[in-house]
């Protein structure tokens, strides 16, 4: 099979993959890839074989036991999405007892008061212009989950360098210290709540046990930290600026949706669908010998499934490059599937939809700044903008 090199249009495929995603479904829904920083992956494209890939128990997160790749000292990868049953089940049940629906409910007039603090701040500026993920798409997702652990004194400034170096690698040595820092805050963190307990999510998770008695690790603790905080405020980022970018984009449904706001929580699942925050899962090894379509994958190889080109294919999407609000788009895959969906969905919805209802309400002159350019994050793990420049 032809090796499809990304590195060579790096910039337009950051840009927009859906194109060259189209190409690779055309040719079949499997294809070996070269990325920045793998050698020869299998890509899987189509929507069918992405949504069995994900649910196929021979794919295996934690590819220790397969050829020893990870540093058992990093606790960051010591969580959930990471593992494989038993060992899933047992931190994922830990967690769910207390990443509650109800607590996530609780929360929605507190995301109303910090999306209306976030507007304000932004409709401030007296040029009438802003960068929307400064002013919003950030700020919102980060304040809502460190308020949910009880860490209101982060320093965002940092926590932000070491998460956008860790979701978008920039080369040399920058991804290992940003390993370090948010490990040996995390740990600082986890030991301080300890002393300091109080009634927010990482102490919580702190005290929880199970029937039998059974806790997270000290290790576990600072993995499952790593994951809610970077997981539960990344995706909303890019749920929000990449949402508002596809309404701005496409006039005609941006006037259906003000005129109709009922239209909301399908236009939010639409812009998950259209242009979702997370554009491939994370890394599986083949256990053992796989057979994806007519593809064999060795046991060992990495696999990655691409969950941006899954929901753009025709097979499973008519007209998939058309947004279109009205769409009913169940069964996208924006949150992944099987045993590793998406822990923290309910409250990325609740978010987006807050969100995009406020600031529609709020700036009815919205409009892409066109003076002003995108930072793509690189990579094929996040699809979005660190930079969203707007004006009203």
């Amino acid at each position: 099979m032809t090796l499809i090199d990304l590195r060579q249009d790096a910039e337009d495929f950051n840009a927009n993959p859906y194109p060259y995603y189209a190409k690779m479904r055309a040719a079949g829904p499997v294809h070996r890839i070269r990325t920045q920083d793998a050698d020869g992956v299998w890509l899987v494209v189509g929507h069918e074989e992405a949504r069995a890939a994900l649910n196929d128990p021979r794919l295996v997160k934690d590819s220790r036991e397969i050829n020893g790749w990870r540093d058992e000292s990093q606790g960051l990868f010591t969580n959930m999405l990471d593992a494989d049953p038993p060992q899933h089940t047992r931190l994922r049940k830990l967690v769910a007892r207390e990443f509650t629906g109800r607590r996530v409910q609780a929360l929605r007039p507190r995301v109303q008061e910090i999306t209306d603090a976030c507007i304000d701040g932004m409709l401030s500026a007296p040029a009438r212009a802003a960068d929307l993920v400064d002013s919003l798409a950030f700020p919102l997702p980060m304040t809502v989950i460190c308020e949910l652990f009880g860490v209101p004194d982060l320093d965002r400034a940092s926590f932000r360098v070491w998460s956008n170096e860790l979701i978008g690698p920039t080369g040399g040595d920058q991804e290992s210290a940003a390993v370090l820092a948010m490990s040996d805050y995390l740990v600082s963190l986890i030991e301080a709540k300890r002393e300091r307990p109080g009634e927010d999510l990482l102490s919580a998770l702190i005290r929880a046990r199970d029937e039998d008695g059974d806790q997270l690790s000290a290790q576990e603790l600072v993995g499952m930290a790593f994951l809610l905080l970077v997981a539960g405020h990344e995706t909303t980022v890019n749920l929000i600026s990449n949402g508002v970018r596809a309404l701005l984009t496409h006039p005609d449904q941006l006037a259906a949706l003000r005129a109709d706001m009922s239209l909301l929580d399908g236009a939010v699942e639409e812009m998950l669908r259209y242009d979702g925050p997370v554009e491939t899962a994370t890394y599986r090894h083949a256990a053992e010998p796989v057979r994806i379509g007519s593809t064999e994958i060795a046991a060992g190889d990495p696999v990655l499934v691409s969950l941006g080109s899954a929901d753009r294919d025709p097979a499973r999407f008519p007209d998939p490059d058309r947004f279109d609000i009205r769409r009913a788009p169940q069964g996208h895959l924006a949150f992944g599937h099987g045993i590793h969906f998406c822990l923290g969905a309910p409250l990325a919805r609740m978010e987006g939809r807050i969100a995009v209802r406020t600031l529609l309400e709020r700036c009815p002159g919205l409009a892409l700044d066109r003076n002003g350019g995108y930072e793509w994050i690189p990579g094929l793990l996040m699809h979005g903008v660190r930079k969203m420049p707007v004006r009203w």
